[in-house]
């Protein structure tokens, strides 16, 4: 707009003179868009009554941008729209309930209910869904961070509102609308005074009502509501119940987003109280809409609550057999608290998982079951090419230790030698690492017992380059048992040290090169694998290995 123009509004918006209304509702239809745009905003700058109800009677007309105009300036025609909710012409009070929407005037809140109540209102429909919208908007402003920009702090808005539905919901009995308590449980706190009196009182005549619209509102907010009683440690019954019977999916994906990969202690109280869920009774499909995350909650959620065992035995079966990745494992995991016959076949089941983690679950799960041949499937798992597999087999395993084996070394005959080196070769992942301290140390005695427990343990070639260095060692009892040790050396570099050792010093070192050499002559000998028939002795958890044990266990 040009100055003189600009100018002649500001006069117009100004004034004292009331005619000045008439000239800028005459503005509004000016085919000229500054002109038009000029006039709303000098209507709304009077704050004229006139000029309020005008907007009001054109709002269904009205552009969104005349829209977004009169919204930059929050309260400024919410006289005019409280007289439109309130008025009998249906057209006005749509246009009113319409713009309360669009401009956010919560400040309506208190007046939308009272048309709401009002029975006589023949558009009490209408304004009692108007209330609920906008309570749903509110609610969207509390959830979402603090928009600073506006001067209104929602927090304050709320508790007033609240004053007011809560003096509402004391006439439920009188005006009956549903939308007005949907509206409060969408906006209150589970810690409200009046929300816990009426669940805690049966016969108040608001319970039976809420607690329905409990069960099955959409609105987030009433969920949201239903879900924070996990998180009170005085949660009212009623609410708990709530919790156990309401299934819609839209409920159970905030339910199970809530419960997460676990619980929280207070929520795990809370879910103990519960005796059933109505989703998880017989019909499991609905599991099979959950994705992986959403599936390990469930896990959690059934193990937390005191539903029937077997009910919740038949929740794991389900998953693991027909669950997602992420259900599977967790299912698997809780299969360790489930005993007897079928708890073990499902166990043996999971072990053929495509999953390793599902694997490495059912894996850490045999031996305490006594499963027959859980030694040799461990022994087997210990070289999975999947990490979580082996180090699943380790940790079943983990009494197979080399400083154990070293510990009962003297104790253990040819057979179970072998038997059990070869186990703890596979399973004890630091055992390259103590045999080189043993090969180094300063003793000579355990330098001596490090070269002899090489072969039961099949790693020469892995420490080939030590044993090497150990035809040079100081002590020639040293240096004749590596040249011994070498006869198992497949390797160029072993010979030619074979070779040098044929001019050492001592005659008992060059006797054990020279047989050495003979036999690796006659073609050597693969490293020593244990007899099919020789079983590795189970050590006791306080010591070393017990080798006059008998074990109950297969293959023991």
């Amino acid at each position: 707009m040009g100055g003189g123009l600009d100018l002649t509004f500001q006069i117009l918006a100004k004034t004292g003179n009331e005619a000045a209304a008439s000239v800028l509702l005459t503005g509004l239809e000016s085919p000229h868009r500054a002109i038009q745009e000029g006039a709303l905003r000098g209507l709304l700058a009077r704050r004229s009554h006139v000029g309020q109800r005008e907007l009001i009677r054109r709002w269904d007309d009205l552009s969104d941008r005349w829209k977004s105009i009169v919204a930059e300036t929050p309260g400024r025609i919410s006289g005019a729209v409280r007289d439109a909710i309130l008025s009998g012409d249906k057209q006005l009070c749509e246009n009113g309930c319409d713009a309360v929407l669009h401009l956010r005037e919560y400040d309506l809140l208190p007046a939308l209910i009272n048309a709401a109540e009002d029975g006589s209102n023949p558009h009490g429909d209408l304004v009692a869904r108007t209330l609920l919208q906008l309570a749903e908007q509110l609610y969207d402003e509390l959830a979402a961070p603090r928009d600073y920009s506006r001067r209104r702090d929602p927090q304050l808005v709320r508790q007033h509102a609240l004053s007011h539905l809560e003096k509402s919901i004391q006439r439920f009995d009188q005006h009956k609308r549903r939308e007005i308590l949907e509206t409060f449980l969408t906006l209150v706190g589970r810690d409200n005074a009046t929300l816990k009196r009426i669940l805690q009182n049966p016969h108040d005549k608001c319970y039976l009502p809420l607690v329905d619209m409990l069960k099955t509102s959409p609105r987030v907010g009433v969920m949201r509501l239903v879900l924070n009683f996990l998180d009170d440690p005085h949660a009212p019954t009623s609410a708990i119940n709530v919790l156990s019977h309401r299934g819609d999916m839209a409920f159970l994906t905030h339910l199970l987003k809530k419960i997460g990969y676990e619980p929280s202690s207070a929520a795990r109280l809370n879910l103990r109280r519960m005796d059933s869920i109505v989703w998880l009774q017989d019909d499991f499909q609905i599991l099979d809409d959950f994705d992986d995350a959403q599936q390990h909650a469930v896990v959690q959620l059934a193990m937390a609550t005191s539903m029937k065992r077997l009910q919740v035995f038949e929740v794991i079966r389900y998953l693991l057999m027909h669950g997602a990745t992420g259900g599977r494992r967790a299912a698997v995991g809780a299969l360790a608290q489930f005993k007897g016959f079928e708890a073990n076949a499902l166990v043996q089941q999971s072990l053929s998982d495509k999953d390793p983690q599902v694997q490495a679950g059912a894996l850490m799960q045999l031996r305490d079951r006594g499963i027959p041949g859980a030694l040799t499937k461990l022994i087997d798992a210990a070289d999975s090419p999947h990490d979580a597999v082996r180090h699943a087999a380790q940790q079943s395993l983990k009494e197979f230790n080399f400083r154990r084996y070293l510990s009962a070394f003297d104790t253990l005959d040819e057979e179970v030698r072998y038997s059990t080196g070869y186990l703890v070769r596979k399973v004890d992942p630091e055992i390259l690492q103590l045999l080189n301290e043993e090969l180094t140390a300063r003793s000579r005695t355990r330098r001596l017992r490090g070269l002899e427990l090489l072969p039961y343990v099949n790693s020469i070639f892995d420490l080939e380059p030590v044993i090497l260095q150990m035809l040079s060692d100081e002590d020639h009892f040293v240096r004749a048992e590596a040249a011994k040790v070498l006869s198992e050396s497949q390797t160029p570099a072993g010979r030619d040290a074979l070779r040098g050792a044929l001019l050492d010093a001592s005659v008992m070192v060059r006797e054990a090169a020279e047989q050495s050499l003979q036999q690796l002559a006659s073609g050597g000998h693969a490293p020593r694998r244990p007899n099919s028939d020789s079983r590795p002795y189970l050590p006791p958890t306080g010591g070393g290995f017990d080798v006059s044990s008998t074990q109950s266990e297969a293959p023991w």
